[in-house]
């Protein structure tokens, strides 16, 4: 058959929806109550996307699947992790040392003092200062308590962490 018999705009490319942040097998989704929340918002923002999208008159029908499609596929992705979402509650958690949810402010080798947050990976914003439970940081702190030191291990490379405060 000859290529001029071929409609190409019925192949329709689909648009590249991201995966959403990385949780490995056999990990729970642990959330905070207030990144649950955050999902929720975000689900409630894809949808009205969507509506807004379906509302509008566009005149290249195409376009608007192929949008449709990519809202469609990301609230997905995010229902299945709200779907999977295990809230843990700070007030459930032992003030004595550092598990989810837990403030931490420390110091690494020589840099200045940070206060960070251990949140779940959807959570995870490194200009908020929240990392995720599951990063290699998140890992070398989880179960010390002030005072104590720890080590993050990146490659070959190890660096001394100092405990300085937990809060909830």
């Amino acid at each position: 058959m000859s290529r001029a018999f071929v409609d190409e705009d019925r192949h329709e490319e689909p648009k590249f929806v991201p995966p959403r942040a990385p949780l490995p097998e056999g990990v729970s989704n642990y959330v905070t109550e207030n990144g649950l929340k955050e999902l929720e918002r975000e689900l409630e923002e894809w949808e009205q996307k969507l509506q807004s999208l379906m509302q509008e008159e566009e005149k290249d029908e195409r376009e608007k699947r192929l949008k449709a499609n990519f809202i469609n596929d990301s609230m997905s992705l995010l229902r299945e992790r709200i779907a999977t979402a295990e809230v843990v509650s700070a007030d459930d958690q032992s003030r004595d040392d550092i598990r989810f949810g837990a403030k931490v402010s420390l110091k690494i080798g020589n840099a200045a003092k940070q206060t960070l947050q251990i949140v779940g990976v959807d959570e995870a914003d490194v200009k908020k200062k929240k990392i995720a439970f599951t990063s290699p940081l998140a890992r070398a702190i989880i179960g010390k308590k002030e005072g104590e030191d720890a080590t993050l291990k990146l490659g070959g490379e190890s660096r001394p962490i100092k405990i300085l405060k937990i809060s909830y």
